[in-house]
């Protein structure tokens, strides 16, 4: 059933929240000179572009996606970091209550955009009414905005917002009528939407993206809680918009995996839409590189404030997937998206037998800070890098900086200050499963180098869709459509892909079902937000992983904040709870 109220009885919803932020977000983009149009267009539709970024803050939507999913697992680390009243561990373990502080901030975060969006377009339609076309297009792209911001609330808490205007009533749309509201949006503007922007804003081929993902997870979100029926129409209709977007040959996939998530990703010719960052807003933050990494860890000399977290690692059972595929190959030396060794560390110096922190003083080697980079991909075993000294500067060396054995100097287990950072494979909420040291971490983004911090001001973009992404999703399409041959020439076109460092660019395969499908997208895409709707979508968000034995269906969606059902209490009906909460 549709319900309509005025927004403002919604008190946690799409304005309510808008006053209480800055506004001052820059969207940097060459394409827009003058004085007068382009301050018009860009005071626009700043605030909500500058909004995307946040609202996948690890702390926000992020972290709800990737704690959720088989793929990392956030303890009370030490039994004093990362607590944060248990909205990790519950997430993780799917034991999630509506007053749940994660589900809470990604709700009011995503909200807030589509408020900002909704704030754009009322400043721009009139303009571009009266036949403005550079006001058009800014109003295509709010347009295309607000309804890939409905499509994650449609994906977390199954529903989404139809409002056209501040004064009008707001509906809350589910299952069909949600999924043929946000198509319409897409189709709106996708005939007339710019084709030769930047990542950082909403291009024809990133609508077209975005319709393709919404046509592959159909089944899901017409019937959140049953088993998924994908339609011939709907996998059509994902491979049209697909063959689109691969056919422009606009993009191409990137030979160096990690080149994707360094400081220039910019101009990748393999990202499609992206958060642009490139260092002019605190903002525009280092959360996806340094959430993970160990809070010993400093990976940028230069800024001492330049820190990891000892947030997130990898479960065991997600590294077990890289494991199984290998067949006893180190993924490492098979697969060029698992690992990238930018530490070269002096042979003589990987011995640690006998080496402790009591005696290692001379155990390193020197590096200037602009050729430092620490390794990418699953962090496992002893990390190295600079080293402070009893007054927080980094210890120096002739031409450069010190690069020794990482301390463990944080947390308060029988490792501090005695022992060397070296992650294990086990990571759990048991006492020993959660000392800081534990767990593979992923080092995915790139430390930025424009930085004047390290941990904000970064260059480095938030990758949201990219051209391997489409590809997979054609594949999945093609399989599901029973064209195996046609999924497997997709599948291995980004396998094979990545030729920068030939021994390990990942072979092809000789076949392909569902499960091989469902293991190469955790693989390709992992850490980006995408594993728990694929869990969903393959049938295995009810499977058990380390510490997760939950089978409720209903916890595929999220419950809806408890705040914001009371704040909408005055209508009763209006703003109800999703079901098994």
């Amino acid at each position: 059933m549709k319900n309509k109220i005025i927004i403002a009885l919604f008190g946690f919803g799409l304005l309510a929240n808008i006053n209480c932020t800055d506004l001052e977000e820059e969207v940097i983009d060459e394409s827009l000179e003058g004085s007068g149009q382009a301050e018009l267009i860009s005071g626009a539709i700043a605030p909500a572009y500058g909004q995307v970024a946040w609202v996948w803050r690890h702390t926000n939507y992020y972290g709800l996606q990737l704690i959720a999913a088989d793929e990392a697992i956030l303890p009370y680390r030490g039994g004093t970091d990362w607590y944060d009243g248990g909205k990790f561990l519950e997430t993780h373990s799917h034991t999630i209550s509506p007053a749940n502080d994660l589900v809470g901030s990604s709700w009011n975060e995503v909200t807030k955009n589509i408020s900002r969006t909704l704030s754009a377009i009322e400043v721009l339609r009139p303009l571009a009414e009266a036949g403005d076309a550079e006001v058009q297009g800014a109003l295509n792209e709010m347009i295309a905005l607000r309804a890939y911001m409905n499509m994650l609330t449609l994906d977390a808490w199954g529903l989404v917002f139809k409002k056209e205007t501040s004064e009008e009533l707001s509906e809350i749309l589910r299952g069909q009528d949600a999924i043929d509201y946000i198509e319409s949006e897409f189709l709106s503007v996708v005939d007339d939407i710019n084709t030769n922007r930047a990542p950082g804003r909403i291009t024809q081929a990133a609508v077209w993206g975005f319709l393709a993902r919404l046509n592959l997870n159909a089944a899901v979100y017409r019937d959140p809680y049953g088993t998924p029926n994908f339609t011939t129409e709907d996998m059509d209709r994902v491979i049209e918009y697909t063959d689109n977007i691969i056919n422009s040959g606009n993009f191409s996939l990137s030979p160096e995996y990690f080149d994707l998530f360094d400081d220039d990703n910019n101009s990748n010719p393999e990202l499609i839409f992206a958060a642009d960052q490139r260092g002019v807003m605190r903002n525009e933050h280092s959360r996806w590189a340094y959430w993970s990494l160990a809070g010993s860890w400093f990976p940028r000399p230069e800024w001492p404030s330049a820190d990891g977290t000892d947030g997130p690692a990898i479960t065991s059972d997600f590294y077990q997937t890289w494991v199984d595929a290998n067949e006893g190959v180190d993924p490492a030396e098979a697969d060029s998206r698992f690992f990238k060794m930018n530490q070269m560390i002096p042979a003589e110096l990987q011995d640690l037998t006998g080496v402790t922190p009591e005696n290692d003083e001379d155990h390193y080697y020197c590096i200037a800070a602009d050729d430092f980079e620490i390794n990418r991909g699953i962090i496992r075993g002893t990390i190295w890098g600079p080293r402070k000294d009893d007054g927080g500067s980094f210890y120096t060396c002739d031409g450069g900086y010190r690069i020794y054995p990482v301390i463990q100097t944080k947390g308060n287990g029988p490792d501090k200050d005695v022992d060397y950072v070296s992650h294990t494979l086990q990571v759990d909420f048991s006492n020993e499963g959660r000392l800081h040291r534990n767990g593979y971490r992923v080092s995915k983004y790139q430390f930025s180098h424009s930085s004047d911090n390290g941990n904000n001001y970064s260059s480095v973009d938030l990758v949201f869709m990219r051209l391997a992404e489409i590809y997979l999703m054609r594949a999945e399409a093609k399989l599901r459509k029973g064209d195996n041959p046609g999924a497997l020439v997709d599948l291995n076109t980004v396998r094979t892909s990545r030729t920068a460092r030939p021994d390990q660019t990942p072979d092809a395969l000789g076949a392909i079902d569902l499960d091989i499908l469902f293991r190469e997208r955790g693989f390709e895409l992992y850490w980006e937000g995408f594993r728990r709707t694929d869990q969903i979508r393959f049938g295995h968000y009810e499977d058990t992983w380390t510490e997760k034995t939950d089978t409720d269906v209903h916890h595929r969606l999220f419950p809806i904040p408890q705040d914001a059902i009371d704040g909408a209490s005055n209508s009763p009906g209006y703003l109800e709870q999703n079901e098994g909460y």
